[in-house]
């Protein structure tokens, strides 16, 4: 992967990785093309709205929408100035995300995180407002300017008792999603399944897989899968978070995987894998993070 998916890395490169019975349905726009012809490349694909989509070099669920009609779509396409993905809408109701770490030259790795995620969400309670809702929410009020623009029609909707309104549909922790811990999931059946996986690229060796699943039962049995997207050098752990672990238990999970990276850099170091020189790795590193300055710009601008 470029930058061995530290940053930059597109979806296009990962999704050829991993196998097509696992992938959803995904298209690559370019912004140059007109709305007639990405609505004909949908329809030969099979897509149908509703549609997900996302820049093919994303970040941190910036500029991932839901479309629901050919307008909306009018409005992203028009948005974007770069290479972007429309996927197949996946409605399974568990995501998961699972590290995975396989040193080269071996055929089994180890499954070092697994974790459920809840999208961010509020309760009403028959009386108070989505706008009183999302400010009160402990972790929506610190994106309520991202939520009040997204949700502006509905801002002063009174919702009923009892009912979920769901603010997003992002896995992201800094969308406000919440992270459950599975570790005691994590058995020889899972790992069985995420090492033929794996073993499809033959090249990945660390990193996150975010899942979409009808159960965590129906993954280890291997039906019912759909592989949203990987990420490689560049994920995080994120089984430390909302788990209750102190600061140091959670730097000393980032430090071990840390150390899973040197050593297996190192063994493909030694079988000829060059490492990327510094100087280029710097200019790797701002010409991403220039793209994602542009991004978080593009997506206060969208509408949708």
């Amino acid at each position: 992967m470029y930058f061995s998916g530290f940053e930059g890395e597109t979806k296009e490169e990962m999704f050829q990785q991993l196998p097509v019975e696992f992938s959803p349905i995904t298209i690559y726009i370019q912004p140059s093309e007109s709305l007639d012809c990405v609505v004909k490349k949908m329809y030969a694909a099979g897509l149908q709205f509703p549609v997900a989509v996302k820049p093919d070099v994303g970040t941190k669920g910036l500029l991932f929408r839901r479309i629901e009609n050919k307008e909306q779509l009018a409005a992203y396409h028009s948005l974007l100035t770069f290479t972007y993905v429309i996927q197949e809408m996946i409605t399974m109701p568990l995501e998961l995300s699972i590290f995975y770490v396989r040193y080269p030259g071996e055929e089994k790795g180890i499954v070092t995180g697994l974790i459920a995620k809840e999208y961010l969400h509020v309760k009403g309670d028959g009386r108070s407002t989505l706008k009183l809702l999302i400010e009160k929410h402990p972790k929506a009020f610190m994106i309520s300017a991202e939520q009040k623009h997204k949700h502006a029609e509905r801002l002063n909707e009174v919702i009923a008792a009892e009912e979920i309104f769901y603010l997003n549909e992002l896995g992201n922790h800094n969308r406000g999603a919440r992270f459950i811990n599975l570790k005691n999931e994590i058995d020889e059946q899972l790992l069985c399944v995420i090492d033929k996986i794996n073993l499809f690229s033959k090249n990945f060796y660390y990193g996150r897989y975010d899942i979409k699943t009808t159960s965590l039962e129906d993954l280890k049995q291997e039906k019912n899968i759909s592989i949203l997207e990987f990420n490689g050098v560049g994920s995080e752990p994120n089984h430390i978070y909302d788990i209750g672990l102190s600061y140091m238990q959670a730097i000393n999970i980032i430090a071990l995987h840390w150390k899973y990276m040197y050593e297996i850099g190192r063994i493909n170091y030694k079988k000829g894998i060059a490492y990327i020189p510094f100087r280029k790795g710097l200019l790797m590193l701002d010409a991403s993070l220039k793209n994602t300055k542009l991004m978080k710009q593009l997506d206060l601008q969208c509408k949708i």
